[in-house]
């Protein structure tokens, strides 16, 4: 199991550039956990593509039900201390600190393309090139 930023799961349900690097990071280990925030994330990106005409609203629902899918029993509900206390003691939003504080206590790494989330938190993130390397 791994933990995964919202942008992660929108690169393997968006086709473009890093699609093939989620399809990867999905081969290896196949089991996905977010906070339930990546929800309403993910629901923004969708929105996004539907307003700039590259996806419809039936293909976004597609989407957001393969996406449901895929994360069904592996979304958790994060401490607010815990966020909080982690975006006290960095730089990182309460949301990117959502996805870090729910991999530490998982045990688990949180895999981002988040830079801002790599420097922070290096014992808990890690890049999707340094996990699949």
């Amino acid at each position: 199991m791994i933990v995964v930023d919202t942008n992660i799961i929108v690169y393997l349900y968006i086709d473009g550039e890093h699609t093939q690097t989620a399809e990867q990071l999905l081969s290896v280990s196949s089991i996905w956990a977010s906070p339930f925030l990546w929800k309403s994330e993910f629901r923004n990106v969708l929105v996004h593509y539907m307003r700039s005409g590259i996806l419809t609203l039936e293909e976004s629902l597609m989407i957001i039900q393969e996406a449901d899918l895929l994360l069904d029993g592996h979304e958790y509900v994060v401490s607010s201390m815990r966020v909080m206390q982690l975006a006290n003691s960095s730089r990182c939003s309460a949301y990117d600190c959502e996805f870090v504080a729910l991999a530490q206590d998982l045990a688990v790494p949180l895999i981002t393309t988040d830079k801002r989330i790599l420097t922070e938190f290096p014992n808990t993130a890690k890049s999707v090139d340094s996990y699949l390397a």
